[in-house]
């Protein structure tokens, strides 16, 4: 029955179990707008059981809060109270801490929590639907036992008017008011017994919940930290995936889980750790030769004679001054100077044999375009062009440019790393590309010393004419060549065209040993 405004009245308290304010409420809408897949669920959810789409807007709320808190039961509406608990026993899961480290102001990882917890939630509202019809029950009764009351009024309302209009006193409204506020009690009473058969029901259901909501955070824990690490792996900045639409966030995450390269993600990021901490050891002018002796105050290079003075105790206060003075006496050494200031190209061979699996069953080409991704972080790092020559056969190039002074786009960079020619190997395609490279960049820019990686499985030969003019090419510009030869140890023995070609040359036999390339980092 509709009240005296013309409204079905509803049951009081909160129908969200996590306080929010209004701005926060729009981010889950306008999220649920966006995401079909949120969509999708609530739509499943709501064919089977009531207020399922109020119940993933607080799980989400409880995600994305930098604060949220989760209403007492007394706050809540009767119907919502299932949902109240539910919500309650996720923020207690013991991995609730570290999932809001992925979540909490993101509201892309936060929806992504709560895909990730549908499977767990699923089966527990199943499980659970005479819980929540005992609480439809019960909040039923409490709208029931609310309409004799509001007809009573209403009634003696109206009753009071027309005595008023008749002059015909009180009699009139205590006689209609008596007989229809009789039904008020027993409805309350009835309201009353649904009411505590609600709260029994949820109080038996309270171990199965806590036991969903633990399996429930377990997962969106690892879905969470998964994809952050495959964004890391790639290079995807926190910031960045901040700024990132929706959409085109969720298509990023998709194809990097499903793309070429995505069994290969972990490799991927040890291999950009690993350059990192190089880079955090790599210092100029580094520990090298020992040329003389200096004054100084450095006390890792001290004399020994000088360290000698701090054995008697009368020479102490000596060593004390001239160390504030600087004049302590010093190794002097020459370490190697400032690495190269061009562009930094990796020419990766992507013939078929780069399909091979190593160790780990790591492909050839996985491990390659690992070192690539890392050679990329280096280049950027130094405010370096950097460019992506992937080569097989003498007809088939194709080339990536990343100049330094522009973004690189994640899309770009994963065009690069997935693209596969296939065919033969040669190597003066390439090469002749990236000299050719280097000498746009010394002609327009006056920038030389630029740095090539080849990294190759294979050994082919060569021509004279194109051997002169390669060296007349590393004379001129000053570039240095460096060889990897991934799995193929007969392109690093003696007399091999890598050899003759290359400055710095290795063999990489272990392919889950990121380290075998480290010192490359510290060189480039």
């Amino acid at each position: 029955m509709a009240d005296s405004t013309g409204q079905e009245p509803t049951e009081p308290g909160h129908t969200g179990a996590v306080a929010a304010d209004p701005y926060d409420r729009i981010a889950w809408r306008d999220l649920y707008a966006r995401s079909a897949a949120l969509r999708e669920l609530a739509a499943e959810l709501a064919a089977r059981h009531a207020h399922t789409t109020d119940l993933l807007a607080d799980a989400f709320l409880a995600a994305y809060l930098a604060a949220p808190r989760v209403r007492e039961a007394a706050e809540m509406a009767p119907s919502r109270r299932f949902n109240r608990e539910v919500v309650a026993e996720l923020a207690a899961s013991p991995g609730f801490a570290a999932l809001r480290r992925e979540t909490a102001g993101d509201p892309y990882a936060a929806a992504l929590a709560v895909l990730a917890e549908a499977p767990a939630l699923r089966l527990l509202l199943d499980r659970t639907e005479p819980v929540r019809e005992a609480a439809d029950r019960a909040a039923e009764a409490r709208r029931s036992a609310g309409r004799p009351a509001r007809t009573a009024g209403e009634t003696a309302r109206q009753a009071g008017a027309t005595a008023g209009a008749l002059g015909a006193g009180a009699t009139s409204a205590d006689g209609a008011a008596g007989p229809a506020s009789a039904p008020a009690a027993p409805a309350g009473q009835a309201a009353s017994r649904a009411e505590a058969a609600a709260r029994q029901a949820l109080e038996a259901a309270t171990p199965g919940i806590r036991a969903a909501a633990r399996t429930a955070t377990a997962q969106a824990v690892r879905v969470t930290r998964e994809e952050a690490a495959l964004m890391r792996a790639w290079g995807v900045g926190h910031g960045e995936l901040e700024r990132m639409p929706y959409e085109e966030r969720a298509r990023l995450a998709e194809r990097l889980r499903t793309g070429r390269l995505a069994r290969w993600a972990e490799l991927i990021g040890r291999f950009r750790q690993m350059a990192d901490g190089e880079r955090a050891r790599k210092v100029e002018n580094a520990t090298g030769e020992l040329i003389g002796v200096t004054p100084g105050d450095d006390l890792s290079r001290v004399l020994p004679s000088e360290l000698a003075h701090l054995g008697l105790p009368e020479l102490r206060a000596v060593f004390a001054a001239r160390y504030a003075a600087g004049e302590l006496m010093l190794y002097d050494s020459r370490g190697e100077q400032t690495t190269g200031q061009g562009a930094v190209i990796a020419c990766v061979d992507t013939s078929h044999s780069m399909y091979e699996e190593g160790p780990g069953g790591i492909t050839r080409e996985a491990w390659s375009k690992a070192c690539a991704l890392a050679l990329l972080d280096q280049a950027r790092h130094a405010r370096r062009d950097f460019v992506g020559i992937l080569f097989s056969a003498a007809d088939k190039l194709q080339v990536f440019r990343f100049p330094a002074g522009r973004p690189a786009p994640v899309e770009r960079v994963l065009e690069f790393a997935e693209t596969f020619l296939g065919g033969g190997t040669s190597y003066q395609r390439p090469l002749s590309a990236a000299a050719a490279l280097l000498a746009e960049e010394f002609d327009t820019a006056a920038r030389g010393r630029g740095d090539i990686v080849l990294i190759t499985d294979d050994e082919c030969g060569v021509t004279e004419q194109w051997t002169r003019e390669w060296q007349e090419a590393r004379h001129r510009l000053g570039f240095r060549l460096f060889g990897l030869a991934v799995g193929a140890s007969t392109a690093t023995a003696s007399g091999s065209v890598l050899e003759a070609l290359c400055d710095n040359l290795r063999p990489i036999e272990d392919l889950t040993d990121v380290r075998a390339a480290a010192d490359l980092f510290r060189l480039i």
